[in-house]
C-alpha cells in the first residue's frame, strides 16, 4: 500500500514539475524582448537549468513507468497463482472502505 501511495506522490511531482518547466518557458518567451546583459545571462543560466531538469525528468518518468509495469506484472503473476486469496484481499480491502466511507 505504501508503494501504491509512493508511486501516486512521485507521479503528482512529475505533473507539477511538468508545470513548473512549461510556465518557466513562458516566462522566457515573455522576457526575450527585454534588454540587458545581466537579463540575457540569467536567461541562459535559467534554459540551461530547464534543459537538465527536463533530462531528469525524462530520466524519473521512465524509472515510474519501469516500476508501473514491474508491479502490474507481480500483481497479474501474484493473482494468477492464488486466485482466491486475492479474492479475499480485494474483499478485506472493499470491506474496510466500506466501512469508512459509512462512517463519514
Amino acid at each position: 500500500m505504501d508503494k501504491l501511495l509512493d508511486q501516486v506522490a512521485k507521479d503528482q511531482l512529475v505533473e507539477d514539475f511538468k508545470v513548473v518547466i512549461a510556465d518557466a518557458e513562458a516566462l522566457l518567451r515573455a522576457t526575450a524582448k527585454n534588454g540587458g546583459a545581466e537579463l540575457t545571462e540569467l536567461r541562459a543560466k535559467i534554459e540551461d537549468s530547464l534543459r537538465v531538469a527536463k533530462g531528469r525528468m525524462a530520466d524519473v518518468q521512465a524509472d515510474l513507468m519501469l516500476r508501473s509495469r514491474e508491479a502490474a506484472a507481480a500483481t497479474d503473476a501474484y493473482v494468477h497463482a492464488r486466485p482466491w486469496q486475492a479474492i479475499g484481499v480485494a474483499a478485506g480491502f472493499g470491506l474496510i472502505i466500506g466501512l469508512l466511507s459509512h462512517r463519514r
